[in-house]
């Protein structure tokens, strides 16, 4: 329990003491140390809870219901401030049909409900709780040296925003901290609005028109999305006489008519924060913000806790079937459509952002399935997924400020320019779609949870999608691994934080991938039988330990000879005749003079997003409409 709140209110405290500090040094030692005693204490949590089934923590709901309510209005302050500043009608309606219905329930509605246990700890809490510590705090030190930079290309009369910056960025840690350790709904709420407004302030954090337009497109959807929530709040009070998640659960399953509609709602919830179409646009707009909210607001935060309420909803999907339908076709087709459009962008922090769409997808649509092979794939998916984007992601972010672009066909000659950072970046891209690695062994898991289900058209998304992954994914590497010419290695001016901040996600990324079966064993198998009561896993354990030993010996051919002084180089050669062999020219057919380049096609006419986005757009809408619909009918048929 002590370690619990101190999770939630040291990250809390940090940010309300780094929103006062200005003086670069003293933020440093802040930011390091607290970002460590973070990881350190989120690490010694899971270890001294392996294995732990669902443990209930008893804690009075009273003072901190009303903590709730007057951070509701605050964020709801927040909102209409920068709406009637920016003359953006539609947040200030949202946020003020948000806090109305906040304000009801909380006097007519909630008032009375007394939920036991408000704060509990499972296996799959444990998860999140190893990614928002480690990867969520590993980025925060890297923001320190990436910072540095951004604000070295300011105006020299602009202001220093970067305490405010750093505020966010643990405020942003303490509200996932709340969101995965509470029972009571109605404090996950809180959470879940938290993460919002701070996303807003982040995304609008350069203040550029661009910047603004994106962080309004993000608190209105989310702010859609957090309506969603309210109305499951409401619906959960009034037909179960409950503000537990728990209980919620277990009632839904006895009883999945009369959980449709709040089921639909907390989905609902859950495919805005997730970036599900129709509303992926928002997480799209995310990318003016600084690389690290990028990756803050992608790997470890803000989508994770759209995929975490997912999972834990999912013996509900397995029972109620409108609620299932909605989330495994909405997932579904966002996996599809995004690894698609996902192939036509040159863009590095474009094709991440598809690719976080489109996993992100993946899980939503294993979590709809509900079984427990399913939500085997999912947890890994998770894990994995935060792992490999959030290296990926601080890769992208170093490299542009060091080769001045962040365009995939800019990355020539990576493997000279910057040796370490492009086997950085190559392990994270094979760790996200090659084998042995785990996220494909995560896809295996799913492709086995599909074919359990008899229903072709999942195996047909699951294949169709892999395959554009493949593409665009292969792409890339080989872009990273193409060596021709010697050129002046640029890395030798990186931030040392950045460095230890990259170094820690790979080998974070690494240990996870060798360690596979322990995490099966000791962390995901648990949750599943703490939930399903059987012991379930997408692939066997054997193949698991195949995987693990594969993985460890690809790690060491990549970095085997990283830092080794006594590279042998040879001048580069051009099969035919040779015109310049250093400029990489050569005499073509014609007598011409021709340069020897490598670039990708990118299909910009059968994949561009002009095409696919209006078609994705449409059908998710339309099926999220007849899934409120159903559930309101199924409802109704009960009253």
């Amino acid at each position: 329990m002590a370690l619990i709140g101190f999770l939630i209110l040291f990250p809390l405290l940090v940010a309300g003491v780094l929103l006062l500090v200005g003086n670069e040094t003293a933020r440093r030692v802040i930011v390091c140390s607290s970002a460590v005693i973070i990881g350190f204490g989120s690490v010694w949590l899971v270890l001294a809870n392996l294995g732990t089934p669902w443990v209930g923590i008893e804690f009075s709901s009273g003072a901190i219901d009303i903590v709730c309510t007057l951070i509701g209005l605050v964020i709801a302050a927040v909102i209409l401030c920068f709406g009637v500043k920016y003359k953006n009608v539609l947040a200030c309606v949202l946020a003020v049909v948000q806090v109305v219905g906040s304000l009801v329930f909380d006097v007519f509605v909630a008032h009375g409900i007394e939920v036991q246990y408000g704060l509990y700890l499972d296996s799959l809490t444990l998860v999140t709780t190893f990614i928002i510590g480690v990867v969520g705090s590993g980025i925060c030190i890297y923001a320190l040296g990436y910072m540095e930079d951004f604000q070295a290309h300011e105006p020299a009369d602009a202001k220093d925003r970067r305490p405010k910056f750093f505020a966010l960025m643990f405020l942003f840690l303490s509200a996932m901290y709340v969101i995965v350790f509470s029972n009571n709904l109605l404090w996950m709420f809180t959470g879940w609005e938290i993460t919002t407004v701070c996303s807003f302030l982040l995304i609008g954090y350069t203040k550029t028109p661009e910047a603004i337009n994106n962080a309004f497109r993000q608190i209105i959807m989310n702010l859609a999305g957090g309506i969603g929530f309210l109305v499951a709040l409401f619906a959960i009070a009034l037909t179960m006489d409950t503000l537990s998640l728990v209980e919620f659960i277990a009632a839904g399953v006895m009883a999945p008519a009369l959980a449709a509609l709040p089921a639909v709602a907390l989905a609902f919830a859950g495919i805005t924060k997730a970036a599900q179409m129709p509303f992926h646009t928002w997480l799209l707009g995310a990318m003016v913000a600084p690389t690290p909210t990028s990756a803050l607001l992608h790997s470890s935060t803000m989508v994770k806790a759209g995929v975490f309420l997912l999972i834990k909803l999912s013996p509900i999907f397995l029972v109620c079937p409108v609620a299932a339908v909605m989330t495994i076709l909405v997932g579904g087709l966002t996996f599809l459509l995004c690894s698609f459009m996902a192939i036509s962008q040159t863009n590095a922090k474009r094709v991440l952002a598809y690719s976080t769409i489109a996993n992100l997808g993946l899980i939503v649509a294993c979590a709809g399935v509900g079984t427990p092979e399913a939500v085997w794939a999912a947890t890994f998916l998770v894990l994995f997924h935060a792992v490999a984007k959030s290296l990926l992601f601080l890769c992208v972010g170093t490299a542009e400020h060091h080769i001045g672009s962040r365009d995939i066909e800019d990355m020539d000659l990576m493997f000279e320019r910057m040796p370490r950072l492009a086997r950085f970046m190559m392990a994270g891209i094979m760790i996200m779609f090659v084998a042995p690695f785990g996220m494909l062994i995560a896809k295996w898991g799913t492709l086995v949870s599909f074919a359990d289900t008899g229903n072709v058209a999942l195996i047909l998304i699951l294949g169709f999608g892999s395959a554009a992954t493949f593409l665009f994914w292969a792409k890339w590497l080989g872009k990273l691994s193409g060596i021709a010419a010697h050129p002046l290695n640029v890395e030798t001016t990186v931030h040392r934080s950045e460095w230890i901040a990259l170094m820690v996600m790979a080998v974070l990324s690494m240990l996870c991938c060798v360690g596979l079966p322990v995490l099966s064993t000791f962390l995901v198998e648990p949750y599943i039988f703490d939930v399903f009561g059987v012991c379930s896993q997408g692939v066997s354990q054997a193949n698991l330990w195949v995987a693990a030993l594969l993985s460890a010996v690809v790690f060491v051919v990549l970095f085997g000879g990283l830092g080794s002084k006594q590279v042998k180089q040879v001048p580069v050669y051009l099969a035919g005749v040779s015109e310049n062999n250093a400029n990489r020219t050569f005499r073509n057919s014609l007598s011409g003079e021709t340069m020897a380049t490598s670039r990708n096609w990118y299909m910009e006419g059968v994949f561009g997003e002009p095409k696919i986005t209006p078609v994705g757009v449409w059908a998710t809408s339309i099926i999220i409409v007849v899934g409120f619909c159903a559930a309101i009918a199924t409802l109704c048929g009960l009253l």
